[in-house]
């Protein structure tokens, strides 16, 4: 009966889908319009689901792959061959890159460094690295890694670009609280929250964990809060709280962003993600986190956007307005001239997103545009430096000066010939995109920005 009830919910809400309008609008509600600028780098042969940071105008790219979706095939998913075994560092401004070869660190670092979809976030000039799913030689297997990593940025940028030594900019420490890959990491004060995720060992097999060479797979379904302790010379955590929500939590490979909400309290949103408890299809609810205190929105329905791609959050002040926008990766939605179709394959979408939350605390969905291909899954957002925002990298939407301006960059993700190919890939139906693309915001007059039902 359990199975038969969320069935029918599904398909409840397949047909609410399939009846409603998707609104498109040429604008983000603020003022602006959003354009895309495709930007060649030369030496970037491109990467997806990989961390990434920048400092003073360079960006860092560390782990991901280098070939395009995972295959279902398990001698073939995920292979050695395409680890990304290279730090990667990009000047956006003079278009040059430069690589270092991680093959000279010791065993533990070399192999959590070449790992796929490990947990990152920036403070300062650290950048900390969490997880991680890839082959382990020292294993003989693949693995989640159970490491936290500490990247001294001036120190790497420094050393990949003369040439030296890189050993010198890493530390690294075990604990079973980091062993997850396809989460997301934020930060409030002192205070890191590390959502959801899961722990994988062994080689995929859409088959199941029996068959083959077998796997185990255990979604965290949690939020672990601790604190980092780092005087750049000692590492460790402390303060470890964990809260379990089986129900909400269970998802991975999701998006989340920075959120300022209408009573100003600052915290996290989850977006979608995948998979549900019953089904292979995404989730279309969001929770909310506010220290460790977990809310699902209930009255929304995300229907667009539903894994992992390239985003950014956006603050309006003066109207108390969270813009989320997020640009392509996935969708069991489709949008077609207003109109939704639901797609169990949950194919690749061009679909530029933005779900905003006004000051009643009211959320709603629209399409603000489209990538030139189906592009932005497993990419990041690379805010420009000089586009004012908060510590939590919320961008302020009142104090951008200029009617055009430089939001910042999408870099690399999967890029993809058609938009349902993993029943059908034989490796070669998508690649790491290579691509680079200047996101601006230009300012228009709202009365003439126009919409469409």
């Amino acid at each position: 009966m359990l199975l038969l009830a969320v069935g029918m919910a599904i398909q409840a809400c397949a047909q609410a889908a399939n009846s409603a309008q998707i609104k498109t609008v040429n604008s983000l509600g603020n003022g602006y319009s959003i354009s895309l600028e495709p930007v060649a780098i030369p030496g970037f042969s491109g990467l997806h689901s990989f961390a990434g940071a920048q400092l003073e105008g360079k960006w860092v790219l560390i782990g991901g792959r280098t070939d395009g979706l995972h295959r279902r095939q398990p001698f073939a998913s995920f292979a050695a061959s395409g680890n990304n075994t290279n730090i990667v560092v990009i000047d956006p401004e003079s278009k040059q890159s430069w690589n270092a070869t991680i093959s000279d660190l010791p065993s533990a670092l070399n192999e959590q460094l070449q790992s796929t979809n490990m947990q990152f976030i920036q403070r300062g000039k650290m950048l900390y690295l969490i997880g991680g799913y890839g082959y382990s030689k020292t294993a003989g297997n693949h693995i989640t890694h159970n490491k936290l990593t500490a990247v001294k940025l001036d120190c790497l940028i420094a050393a990949v670009q003369k040439g030296s030594s890189i050993t010198v900019c890493f530390r690294q420490i075990s604990d079973p609280v980091f062993a997850l890959t396809g989460g997301q990491i934020g930060r409030i004060g002192d205070d890191y929250f590390l959502v959801g995720g899961q722990k994988f060992d062994g080689r995929y097999n859409p088959m199941g964990p029996d068959h083959g060479p077998g796997f185990s797979q255990q979604y965290s379904e949690q939020i672990r809060k601790f604190r980092i302790n780092d005087d750049q010379i000692l590492l460790s955590i402390n303060k470890v709280e964990i809260t379990t929500d089986k129900e909400n939590l269970h998802r991975r490979d999701f998006n989340m962003l920075p959120q300022i909400f209408p009573n100003n309290e600052t915290g996290f949103t989850v977006f979608s993600g995948v998979f549900q408890h019953t089904a292979n299809i995404p989730f279309t609810n969001t929770v909310n986190i506010v220290s460790d205190k977990i809310k699902v929105e209930s009255a929304f329905t995300q229907y667009l956007n539903h894994y992992h791609s390239a985003k950014v959050a956006l603050y309006d002040a003066a109207e108390q307005r969270m813009s989320n926008i997020f640009f392509g990766g996935m969708s069991q939605y489709e949008e077609n001239a207003g109109a939704l179709t639901k797609n169990d394959d949950v194919p690749f979408t061009k679909v530029i997103g933005n779900v905003t939350r006004d000051k009643d605390g009211k959320m709603t969905e629209t399409k603000i545009g489209e990538m030139p291909g189906f592009l932005g899954v497993s990419a990041e957002f690379f805010l420009d430096p000089k586009i004012p925002m908060h510590e939590s990298e919320i961008v302020k939407l009142n104090e951008i000066k200029g009617d055009r301006v430089l939001l910042g960059h999408i870099v690399g993700g999967i890029s993809s010939t058609r938009k349902s190919i993993f029943f059908s890939n034989s490796g070669s139906e998508s690649e790491a995109s290579k691509m680079v693309f200047k996101v601006w915001l230009t300012k228009i007059d709202k009365r003439s920005a126009g919409e469409t039902k």
